[in-house]
């Protein structure tokens, strides 16, 4: 009988198999914090891109009103009604609705002009508010820009909250140090620098170092927040709290530099 020219197929074996499962794990787990960060840098940017146009209208509003901002609260911190609040102000300079125009449980979320892109809730029973329905915000106005009753006394000054509710922009001593917005804390666990709890992370439209965000990773996988000055400029800092300050510090001392605007 002749050679028979038939040839046997043959199948892969269990540890053929395994070895190609290992490089492809191997494989996917070089890769996919490569996209990792690279999804995080492409939401800094978009952040840093928001923040830029909330400094234009700033600089809009201030020009369209003898030099003065908008004031930093509206009715989710004044018990009286109110309607001055940044969040309500600027956005009709682009013809987009004010924030508290928008109805309960219908507030402005991610993907808006409002929020951070690469802001992320909690569970809501981790709020001491109802934030489903409230809202939220994930940037903050710098609350020691103005000083008037409803702000916090700066930590070495009792009575030192009895300054005009609008700001005078002229009157800021070193605009490109100055904080106009910042990344706003959403984790509530997170408060005080990762120290104290904070459940009121995100509820107001203007607050103090201990509502700063860390969410945004730059090279080395550092995480940082996105910061708009009164100059109208754009930085990322990984913290602006201070290492001298107490762990539960709710306002900075008088003589920070970085938050209030007057000498």
């Amino acid at each position: 009988m002749g050679t028979s020219n038939l040839q046997i197929k043959r199948g892969f074996t269990l540890v053929e198999m395994l070895i190609v499962l290992s490089i492809i794990a191997v494989l996917l787990g070089l890769i996919m914090p490569a996209f990792g960060l690279a999804r995080s840098y492409a939401l800094r940017i978009v952040c840093q891109a928001n923040l830029r146009q909330w400094g234009i209208g700033f600089e809009e509003y201030a020009t369209d009103n003898d030099g003065f901002f908008p004031n930093i609260d509206g009715p989710d911190r004044h018990t009286e009604p109110i309607d001055v609040a940044w969040v309500d102000k600027i956005p009709p300079l682009w013809n987009e609705k004010p924030y508290n125009d928008y109805p309960y449980g219908q507030r402005p979320g991610v993907g808006t002009i409002f929020q951070c892109p690469a802001a992320r809730l909690s569970p809501p029973g981790e709020y001491g508010y109802p934030i489903v329905r409230n809202g939220f915000f994930s940037y903050a106005m710098n609350s020691c820009l103005e000083l008037d009753k409803y702000c916090y006394e700066p930590a070495d000054l009792r009575g030192g909250n009895n300054m005009p509710p609008f700001l005078q922009t002229t009157l800021i001593c070193h605009p490109s140090r100055v904080i106009l917005l910042f990344d706003q804390l959403l984790d509530p666990s997170l408060g005080y620098n990762g120290k104290l709890v904070n459940d009121s992370a995100g509820q107001h439209c203007g607050s103090y170092p201990k509502d700063f965000s860390a969410r945004h990773a730059r090279a080395g996988g550092t995480l940082g927040g996105s910061i708009l000055y009164c100059d109208y400029h754009v930085e990322w800092k990984d913290t602006v709290w201070k290492s001298h300050w107490p762990d539960d510090l709710k306002a900075p001392p008088r003589n920070d530099r970085d938050w209030y605007p007057y000498p």
